[in-house]
């Protein structure tokens, strides 16, 4: 089964309504963003997160997306806030996640940004970065360069990703939709799939279109 995860969820409401659905984790902002969320609030919403279960009967996790933390900044936000999962956007050396995995006890993401030479079919070095992170990270997510664009990279360097993962879980993330994350699944079956933006409307989550992008990744 293809996993599926929501980010930048700010609201009690959106959360609530995810209950049942194919989903499997759900994200908040701690880097800066027009989503981003303080501890505080992101511990209220967590507590909404643990009492949903998606549709196969699994509890749906927490992740929180940070970029460049210091080991500091993440004690201070998961005091407050119990992630399950530490996404890491930045440029977070293997020893720094394998620090924060041992530490705090959480799952480590490492975020891989695919940029147009990366994606060039006789690129070998953007699949190669994931090497030195095997065994100190938990999954790989590849997005495209800067983030938060709405805008999806070049699909065929998925592949070649795949292959440098040797086996670990693959997320993609950047620009997907209800109308064309079918189209990805189909051609690359990546592990799972991140949504944001194509999930609101006019800058807010949309319940429909989460449950219509979740219930579409499982092909119902």
């Amino acid at each position: 089964m293809t996993r599926v995860k929501i980010c930048g969820l700010r609201d009690t409401a959106t959360i609530q309504a995810m209950d049942g659905l194919p989903v499997h984790e759900i994200g908040f902002m701690f880097a800066k963003s027009r989503r981003q969320v303080a501890p505080a609030l992101a511990a209220e919403l967590i507590a909404e997160v643990r009492k949903l279960r998606s549709r196969d009967g699994s509890a749906m996790r927490a992740v929180g997306v940070f970029v460049n933390p210091t080991m500091d900044e993440l004690r201070e936000t998961l005091q407050t806030a119990p992630l399950d999962v530490v996404q890491l956007h930045g440029e977070e050396s293997p020893a720094f996640c394998e620090d924060v995995r041992r530490t705090f006890g959480t799952a480590v993401w490492k975020v891989f940004s695919v940029t147009e030479d990366h994606a060039a079919a006789d690129d070998s070095d953007g699949p190669a970065r994931l090497e030195a992170y095997r065994g100190c990270v938990d999954a790989f997510l590849i997005d495209t360069a800067g983030g938060g664009t709405g805008r999806t990279f070049a699909w065929h360097a998925i592949d070649r990703y795949k292959s440098a993962a040797a086996g670990m879980p693959l997320y993609v993330a950047g620009g997907l939709h209800p109308d064309n994350v079918a189209e990805l699944l189909s051609r690359y079956s990546p592990d799972g799939v991140d949504v944001s933006s194509g999930v609101e409307t006019d800058g807010a989550k949309d319940r429909t279109k989460i449950r219509l992008f979740a219930e579409r990744v499982q092909g119902l």
